[in-house]
């Protein structure tokens, strides 16, 4: 989310690519929807970038388009540029761009080894060389079988084979990028984008690593960049001033040893620029997904590249976009200092279409926030429609603009964490009357507490709060709800989001007083809630952070227990038990902190149901700060200084100074019981409904909101 009452005047400004002008500085990137069939631009496509770019996107690339479809592809879902059938489609979507207002660039692409449908259809990849086997597959151990099954699915059960790129397969290429541009053009876009990153085969002929030709195509740094250079000078050969030219050019690759150098990059840039580019798109490549996703090409860290991208940015005269978690406050300074020319923003224009017009507006508090979840991303792994964890709309924009009611309800919400609030949100939009009850002292619920441990969750809830000061809803903190004091509110619906329900585990010791569930972590983290089953020392600490403004803020907490770990309720020897999201999250915050970590997983998968990119991510740095993991582990008994647990037959004991259960969350309302007994009209959502988290809380709320 972008700061408020920060000023954009640099991204806001207008700006020039080659024979075109925008006007602003953000580029939308590609991020493929799949919406496409039989390589044809459907109206689903274009109602999802229309959306964009109506909402003051000045740059609009489509995902990636195949230039020899359905050769070189990776889903028959994304676009074909190699026939003249494809042509009205596209056509319509740039017509439909302009009107809103903004200009269209069609990214050219061929996959080359990452080509799945090739494999499908029984044709090689096409690559420079024989590909190497990835170094590093472990995180392979953290897939579900039912995760694993859907992209052994969209297999075939088909293993690739390869063609070493022949000359007449390199001519072959470049000719077809050039009649792939030369449709881009017939069909009125704005620019075009050659794909020369990712793997993608342009890419992979530009890498040290995955080139080991040793004819002109190969070796040196020029020869390597031969390729590019000449589909560069035959795109412009064939389109002339009639189209923007982009490059999408890796900054670095990781890994893997042997991949592309900044210093690599930077050079390359410069040839792109003399073969004729008129800009360059400074993204990252992780050389095994499996092990680096979220390095490249979809880092995690804000402004990932912004090294690299300043690096290229001194080494040539022609514009720079630079993609990697662009926040506009990220972008504003970048373009002031000189680093970059324009800031791609992916995942955030996801999450909200109308960002742009949102800071025109000076409304930066209302930009609905990226959270980093990496759903919409791990919907790609199976050729399936992305989803926006806090965007419902994404892949169907006719669920926006909400429709008012013509018969207003009084709404009383129960429960103020993210599906209580956005149900609040959704229904007053909708001309509800709400009124939230919440019996903590601030809004969050579990999602504030969730802010402890992945910050990216806590600028949604800034914006859920933004929201619900916007609109003047009526919410009562400190207020037990009970049937009789709903009744008198005399509600006519009342929403329930109430929350999952933690259970203490049944084993010996489960009760004593070190044993923590969510509840009562949370509970002494904030100072507020019943901690009287804890002990007076950590009863005091809490009471003591609440009067001291610690326990109010997450990122003061954060920041704290990185250097005081006395001020909080923690320990040095902490055993978590459960392996999945919350699990796991808890153990990396802890171990962070310098507390020696045990996690005890029951089964074999960490992290789920985290995406799997983060998921992956997130083991690993579980593993690099300490966290010592056991799978397939059970609980047996809890003592006063230890956990027993066993593995594969083998009973083992850990030290544990604190125990924190992660295990044992099962969706419940039995206020909604209550009610609906009574005769009143109940909706549950959120984790009272199903344990889905932030994604299952906005979703079922947004669906119950709009239903009423």
């Amino acid at each position: 989310m972008a700061v408020p009452n920060q000023t954009y005047t640099r991204l806001l400004s207008p700006g020039t690519i080659g024979p075109i002008t925008l006007d602003n500085r953000v580029v939308m990137p590609a991020m493929d929807m799949n919406l496409c069939e039989d390589g044809e631009i459907e109206q689903g496509d274009i109602d999802h970038f229309v959306a964009r770019a109506a909402g003051g996107t000045g740059l609009i690339v489509t995902g990636c388009c195949a230039v020899a479809y359905p050769a070189g592809c990776a889903s028959t879902k994304e676009p074909g540029l190699s026939e003249d059938r494809f042509i009205p489609g596209l056509r319509a979507l740039a017509d439909a761009v302009h009107e809103a207002g903004s200009k269209l660039c069609v990214q050219m692409v061929h996959h080359g080894k990452v080509a799945r449908i090739d494999t499908l259809q029984g044709r090689p990849q096409l690559v420079p060389s024989i590909p190497k086997p990835p170094s590093d597959m472990s995180a392979m151990a953290d897939c579900t079988p039912e995760e694993l099954q859907r992209m052994a699915a969209i297999q075939g059960g088909k293993q690739a084979t390869y063609n070493e790129a022949t000359e007449t397969d390199i001519q072959w290429l470049i000719r077809m990028f050039a009649e792939a541009a030369g449709r881009v053009a017939a069909a009125g876009a704005d620019a075009v984008e050659i794909h020369a990153a990712h793997n993608y085969v342009l890419g992979a002929f530009l890498s040290r690593y995955t080139n080991q030709r040793t004819d002109e195509y190969g070796g040196s740094l020029e020869n390597r960049a031969r390729l590019t250079c000449e589909v560069i000078r035959a795109v412009k050969a064939e389109v002339g001033d009639r189209l923007a030219v982009i490059v999408r050019l890796a900054g670095q690759e990781y890994g893997e040893t042997d991949g592309l150098t900044v210093e690599e990059s930077a050079a390359a840039a410069v040839l792109f620029e003399q073969a004729g580019a008129d800009a360059l798109h400074v993204t990252g490549t992780a050389l095994n997904a499996f092990a680096n996703f979220t390095d490249g090409p979809l880092p995690d860290k804000v402004g990932f590249y912004t090294s690299e991208a300043a690096v290229i940015k001194r080494a040539v005269s022609i514009p720079v976009i630079t993609v990697g978690r662009m926040l506009p406050e990220v972008g504003e300074r970048m373009i002031a200092e000189g680093v970059t020319d324009f800031v791609a923003m992916g995942r955030q224009l996801l999450a909200d279409p109308a960002l742009v017009a949102k800071l025109k507006q000076g409304r930066s508090e209302q930009i609905r926030p990226c959270i980093n979840c990496y759903v919409c991303v791990q919907e790609n792994f199976w050729d399936a429609t992305p989803i926006c964890a806090v965007n419902p709309a994404l892949g169907n924009e006719t669920l926006v603009p909400f429709v008012r009611t013509a018969a207003p309800k009084h709404i009383v919400v129960v429960g103020a964490g993210p599906g209580g609030l956005e149900a609040a949100r959704v229904a007053t939009e909708r001309g509800h009357r709400v009124t939230v009850l919440d019996k903590t002292d601030r809004l969050g619920g579990t999602l504030w507490f969730s802010t402890l441990t992945t910050p990216d969750n806590e600028r949604l809830l800034k914006w859920l709060t933004a929201e619900v000061t916007r609109l003047a809803i009526d919410v009562r903190l400190g207020t037990e709800a009970t049937a009789a004091s709903i009744r008198a509110l005399e509600p006519d619906v009342v929403v329930v989001a109430t929350g999952a329900v933690r259970e203490r585990p049944t084993v010996p010791g489960g009760d004593l007083p070190h044993v923590h569930t969510g509840d009562s972590m949370r509970a002494l983290m904030t100072g507020a809630g019943d901690v009287s089953d804890q002990s007076p020392v950590l009863r005091v600490m809490g009471r003591v952070g609440r009067l001291a403004g610690i326990t109010t803020s997450p990122r003061r907490i954060r920041d704290l227990s990185r250097r005081f770990l006395r001020f909080l309720p923690m320990a040095k020897d902490v055993v978590v038990i459960g392996g999945s999201l919350v699990g796991l999250e808890l153990a990396e915050f802890m171990a962070e902190r310098g507390s020696r970590v045990t996690l005890l997983a029951e089964g074999q998968q960490l992290g789920v149901p985290m995406a799997m990119p983060r998921r992956w991510t997130a083991v690993k740095h579980a593993r690099e700060v300490g966290v010592e993991v056991h799978r397939n582990a059970t609980v047996q008994r809890i003592t006063r200084k230890t956990v027993e647990f066993t593995v594969g037959g083998e009973t083992k004991s850990v030290r544990a100074r604190m125990v924190v259960v992660a295990s044992g969350v099962s969706a419940a309302a039995p206020l909604a019981d209550e009610l609906a007994g009574s005769g009143i009209d109940v909706r549950v959502v959120g984790d009272a409904g199903r344990v889905d988290y932030i994604e299952g809380a906005i979703h079922s709320a947004w669906k119950v909101a709009t239903d009423l």
